[in-house]
């Protein structure tokens, strides 16, 4: 098996379970998930990135935080 036919498998999975994906997303859980992982990748960058960055991680954490979960 090829990488060729893992991305195909990829593609079919993700298009016969779409509907499924999109309501694990925006569900409770996914938001806790995804708060905590945010949080702690923002967290990290932040320590090894210049202060002058800070605001910028912020929006970017915010922005990926809109597009997971439910809030």
């Amino acid at each position: 098996m090829g990488i060729d036919d893992i991305v195909n498998q990829g593609k079919e999975f993700l298009e016969q379970n779409k509907d499924k994906i999109g309501e694990a997303l925006k569900s409770d859980q996914a938001e806790d998930v995804s708060d905590s992982v945010l949080d702690a990748a923002a967290d990290f960058v932040k320590k090894i990135a210049p202060d002058s960055v800070d605001a910028q991680v912020d929006g970017v954490r915010d922005n990926i935080d809109k597009a997971i979960g439910n809030e």
